[in-house]
């Protein structure tokens, strides 16, 4: 597989429901891989690749993203597709590596790793049962022009975000959420009184909301 990634893989043949979770800027694969426990009680099979692009941010200490962010904030569509790319080969490898359930395969992203997630599931609704979208924003180079899809009014859609965000301020995500809805998405949405940052609040309603929605009916333990 061309991207370094953690795993959490529960006991048994499977095969699982699957939460693809994208790290944000500045971070690794390790960032978002300690909620997976917490997941269906661990019976859901949590996949976290590390970004292709290297950051150096001390000496002797790196940390990866997604693609290049300039200090205006603009994104090349360039950029966005070499990382889809690499996104797309890694879930192609991984659904013949790890016993994952295609039908309940979600796709999580946090911060810039949820630009991402919206790639994805946006471009491709059919691949997934839900896009979960956490402390982000959905740019244009990303929601403009988009392929007509049937499927995408159908994809289940949570969006989470602070409103003390220091970094992405919270009307990003309520822009993010008019798209959506403008697209025929009706996403659910989740306002917490937090920064940059999943609390504990969230973290129990995106459970809440992964057991009741895409995840619903799946074998716990």
């Amino acid at each position: 597989m061309e991207l370094l990634h953690t795993a959490h893989v529960p006991a048994g043949p499977g095969p699982f429901p699957t939460i693809l979770a994208l790290h944000g800027w500045g971070a690794s694969a390790h960032d978002l891989i300690g909620i997976a426990p917490m997941v269906q009680q661990g019976q859901a099979l949590f996949l976290c690749p590390q970004g292709p692009l290297t950051l150096e941010v001390a000496p002797g200490q790196r940390a990866y993203g997604w693609f290049p962010l300039s200090e205006g904030g603009e994104i090349e569509p360039a950029a966005i597709v070499g990382a889809r790319g690499v996104l797309e080969g890694f879930l192609e490898d991984a659904l013949e590596r790890y016993p994952i359930d295609p039908e309940r395969l979600v796709v999580l992203g946090f911060s810039q790793g949820g630009v991402m997630a919206y790639d994805l599931a946006l471009g491709r609704p059919e691949r997934f049962a839900a896009l979960v979208a956490l402390s982000s924003w959905l740019p244009d180079v990303v929601s403009a022009n988009l392929p007509a899809s049937d499927a995408r009014a159908e994809l289940k859609t949570l969006l989470i975000h602070g409103s003390k965000d220091p970094m992405i301020a919270i009307d990003n995500a309520k822009e993010a959420k008019q798209k959506l809805e403008d697209m025929g998405v009706v996403p659910a949405w989740g306002e917490y009184e937090m920064g940059h940052e999943i609390n504990q609040n969230a973290l129990r309603d995106l459970l809440a909301w992964l057991a009741d929605g895409p995840f619903e009916g799946a074998p716990i333990g």
